[in-house]
C-alpha cells in the first residue's frame, strides 16, 4: 500500500511539473517586420503558456537621445486559432504580434519588449531591438536626364531627347515602332526621365508608330534602381502630362522593376494601369506612385505576388468607370436594376497588393467595385519574407464603391487601417475574409452609408481583428464568427433598418468589447431585439438592451447608448427608397464634404473612453472620446493633399 501511494504522488508530480512546464512560456525567434514610413512591426514566437496568461510589454524611444521610454500597445497573443474558407484549412501559430504607431519617418527608435508569464518564462525574457522607420524614396542627385516630348510639341527641345518613353528609357533615340527593339543605353541606378507637358497616345494598330507600343499598348519596364539612386520618370514641370491607353489591358508593366519613381502623371482609358505583379510569377519591389491621377480605369494599381515589398502609393487621385450616381451593390442584376448585357463591374480594385511593407496614404478614389484591397492570396507562405506582413493603409478619401472600402482579406499579421473616410458602399464598409491572425487595427476611420453588410465583413475566422476609435455610421451586425478580437472606443450608429445594430460572434472567451456607443435602430420593421451575442455553447442569443447583453456577457460594462446628437451636426443615411429590405437598390448616394462627424462638446461620447498606449495618448479631458475625431484635435486630412478639402476630387 505504501508503495502504491509512492507512485501515485510521483505520477502526480509528474503530471504537475508537466502542466507547469506547458503553461510556462519558452521563448522562440522574435522577427522584425519591413518597416515603413510611419510604423513598427514585430513578431514573437513562443511555445507553452497553455494557459494563455503571459503578456509582452512595449515600449520604445528614439535612439540616441537619452528619452523617457513610451508604452505601447501590448503585443496580441496568437496561437490555435483556426481559419476555414475556400479551402484555407489553417491554424495561427503560438505567438505574439503587434505594432507601434505614428513614428517619425528616416527615424531609428528602440523598441522594448518585456515578457511575462506568472508560470515562468524559459529563455531570453526581455528584448531590446534598434530600427529605423523608412524615408520617402526621391531623385539622387548627379544621375543622367533624359527629355521626353509629345509629337505635337513645336518648341525647343532639351538635350538629350527622345521621341517617347520607350526609347527614354531604352536609350535608343532612332527607334520607331517594332522596327529597332533593342535597348542601346538603357536607364541606369540614379536616372531621371523627364516627360513633358502633352498627350502621349499611341495608335496601337500603327507598327511604326514612335510609342513603340503598337498592337498592345504596353510600356515595359524591366530596369534596376537602388535604393539611394532610384530611377525616376516624372512630369517635368511644364504641362500636364497624359498618357492615354487608348483601351489597352495594361498600360505599365513594371513587375520586373526595382526601386521605380512615377511622380506627376496622368493616365486614362486603360483597364490596369500598372501591372506590378503576378502571383508564383513576379512582382516589382520598392515601386512608388504619387501625385499622379488615375481617369476611366479599371483598376489602377495591382501586384499579387508574395514577394513585392515597399511600395508607396501616396497623394494620387484614382477614378474608376462605375456608376458615378447610384449606389449599386452585386444583386443589382438580380433586381432588374442593371439590365443584362451590360458590365456590373466596369473597375475593379483602385489599388490592389500584396507582399509586405507597403505603404497606401492620402489617394482618393471613386466608383470602383473595391477601393483597396489586399489580395485575398490563400494560405499564407511559409517563408517570412513572402507573408503579407506590415501593410499601412491610411488617411484615404473613398467615395461610393459596389462593394467594400478597404478589404485586409489575406493579411497575415501588423495590418493597419488607420485614419480612413469611406461614404457610401454598397456591401460593407471593411472586410476581413480571412486575416492570418493579424493583428488587423482599424483605428480612427470614419464609414457613413454602408446599407447591405454593414461596417465589417467577416468569413473564415478573422482571428486579430482589432478596431479602436472607429465611426461606423452604419450597424456592425456580421454573423460570421471570429476569435481572439478587441473592439474599444468605437461609435456604431445605426440608420433604422430592419436589422439589429451590433453582433457579438466571439469564438473565444478572450475577445474584448468594451466603452464603444451604440445607436439602436428604431424605424418600421426594426426588430426588438438589437444585440446578438454567440454563447459559450455555441448559441446566438439575442438582447434587446445593451445592459441586458453585459449581465449576459460581461462585454459592455462601459459601453453606453447614444443617438446623432452626439454630433455636431449629423443626419443618419436614408435607406434605399424601393422599399424596406437593404437588398434593395439603388440607394441614396452622399458626399463627405457634407457631412460633419465632429463631436459635439456637450454630448455622450466626449469623455466616453479608455486610454490605449500608443492610440490616444494625446486625448483631451478627462478621458478619450469616442470615435474616429477627438473634440480639440486638429482637422484629418484625408485622400490627396492639395486638393481643395471642401470641394469633391471626383467630380
Amino acid at each position: 500500500m505504501h508503495k502504491l501511494i509512492c507512485i501515485l504522488c510521483l505520477v502526480f508530480l509528474s503530471m504537475g511539473v508537466t502542466m507547469a512546464q506547458k503553461n510556462a512560456t519558452a521563448v522562440g525567434e522574435f522577427i522584425i517586420e519591413p518597416p515603413t514610413l510611419q510604423n513598427l512591426g514585430f513578431e514573437w514566437y513562443i511555445n507553452g503558456d497553455d494557459n494563455r496568461n503571459a503578456t509582452v510589454m512595449v515600449e520604445y524611444r528614439i535612439a540616441g537621445k537619452g528619452n523617457e521610454w513610451k508604452l505601447g500597445m501590448p503585443l496580441l497573443r496568437i496561437g490555435d486559432e483556426y481559419i476555414s474558407r475556400a479551402g484555407i484549412d489553417y491554424t495561427t501559430p503560438h505567438m505574439f504580434a503587434g505594432s507601434i504607431l505614428d513614428l517619425n519617418s528616416n527615424t531609428e527608435y528602440e523598441a522594448r519588449f518585456t515578457l511575462e508569464d506568472p508560470d515562468g518564462v524559459e529563455g531570453e525574457a526581455v528584448k531590446v531591438v534598434s530600427v529605423s522607420t523608412r524615408a520617402e524614396p526621391k531623385a539622387a542627385t548627379g544621375g543622367r536626364v533624359r527629355h521626353v516630348y509629345s509629337q505635337y510639341y513645336t518648341g525647343e527641345k532639351e538635350e538629350p531627347n527622345y521621341p517617347g518613353l520607350v526609347s527614354a528609357y531604352g536609350g535608343s533615340s532612332n527607334t520607331k515602332g517594332d522596327w529597332y527593339v533593342v535597348a542601346e543605353d538603357p536607364v541606369q541606378p540614379g536616372d531621371i526621365i523627364k516627360i513633358h507637358g502633352g498627350l502621349y497616345q499611341a495608335p496601337l494598330r500603327n507598327y511604326p508608330d514612335w510609342n513603340n507600343i503598337p498592337f498592345d499598348g504596353t510600356y515595359w519596364f524591366t530596369q534596376k534602381g537602388t535604393a539611394e539612386r532610384p530611377i525616376v520618370i516624372e512630369a517635368a514641370g511644364d504641362g500636364e502630362v497624359i498618357f492615354d491607353g487608348a483601351g489597352a489591358a495594361n498600360l505599365f508593366n513594371v513587375m520586373a522593376t526595382d526601386h521605380h519613381i512615377f511622380q506627376g502623371l496622368t493616365f486614362r482609358n486603360a483597364d490596369r494601369v500598372f501591372e506590378a505583379g503576378r502571383k508564383h510569377l513576379a512582382g516589382a519591389s520598392n515601386l512608388t506612385i504619387r501625385n499622379c491621377r488615375f481617369e476611366n480605369v479599371g483598376e489602377g494599381i495591382r501586384t499579387e505576388y508574395a514577394g513585392s515589398k515597399n511600395f508607396l502609393i501616396q497623394d494620387n487621385v484614382i477614378i474608376g468607370r462605375d456608376d458615378r450616381y447610384r449606389l449599386y451593390g452585386w444583386a443589382a442584376h438580380r433586381e432588374g436594376l442593371i439590365p443584362y448585357g451590360t458590365h456590373l463591374m466596369d473597375s475593379y480594385y483602385g489599388i490592389k497588393v500584396y507582399g509586405s511593407g507597403h505603404v497606401i496614404a492620402h489617394n482618393s478614389i471613386a466608383y470602383f467595385h473595391d477601393s483597396i484591397g489586399i489580395s485575398t492570396y490563400g494560405t499564407p507562405e511559409e517563408e517570412q519574407e513572402l507573408k503579407a506582413v506590415s501593410i499601412d493603409i491610411y488617411n484615404n478619401d473613398l467615395h461610393l464603391q459596389v462593394d467594400d472600402f478597404i478589404e485586409a482579406d489575406g493579411g497575415v499579421h501588423n495590418i493597419r487601417i488607420m485614419r480612413n473616410r469611406g461614404v457610401n458602399a454598397a456591401e460593407n464598409g471593411i472586410s476581413a475574409q480571412p486575416v492570418f491572425g493579424g493583428p488587423a487595427y482599424y483605428i480612427r476611420n470614419i464609414l457613413y452609408n454602408v446599407p447591405l453588410g454593414g461596417a465589417l465583413k467577416i468569413h473564415g475566422g478573422v482571428p486579430g481583428l482589432t478596431a479602436y476609435h472607429n465611426t461606423f455610421i452604419t450597424e456592425s451586425n456580421t454573423r460570421g464568427k471570429y476569435p481572439n478580437s478587441n473592439f474599444r472606443n468605437n461609435l456604431i450608429l445605426g440608420s433604422d433598418g430592419p436589422v439589429i445594430v451590433a453582433a457579438f460572434p466571439f469564438t473565444t472567451s478572450y475577445s474584448i468589447a468594451d466603452y464603444n456607443g451604440y445607436r439602436t435602430n428604431q424605424g418600421p420593421g426594426s426588430p426588438e431585439n438589437q444585440y446578438i451575442w454567440l454563447s459559450p455553447n455555441g448559441e446566438y442569443v439575442e438582447f434587446k438592451t445593451l445592459k441586458d447583453l453585459e449581465k449576459a456577457s460581461g462585454l459592455e460594462a462601459h459601453g453606453i447608448t447614444v443617438d446623432y446628437d452626439v454630433f455636431e451636426d449629423l443626419q443618419k443615411p436614408n435607406l434605399a427608397p424601393m422599399g424596406t429590405p437593404l437588398g434593395n437598390m439603388p440607394g441614396p448616394v452622399y458626399h463627405a464634404v457634407d457631412l460633419n462627424f465632429n463631436l459635439n462638446p456637450k454630448g455622450k461620447a466626449v469623455d466616453a473612453g479608455v486610454n490605449i498606449p500608443n492610440v490616444n495618448d494625446n486625448f483631451n479631458g478627462k478621458a478619450p472620446d469616442l470615435g474616429a475625431l477627438e473634440v480639440g484635435s486638429p482637422a484629418v486630412i484625408y485622400g490627396a493633399r492639395g486638393l481643395n478639402p471642401n470641394q469633391e476630387f471626383y467630380r
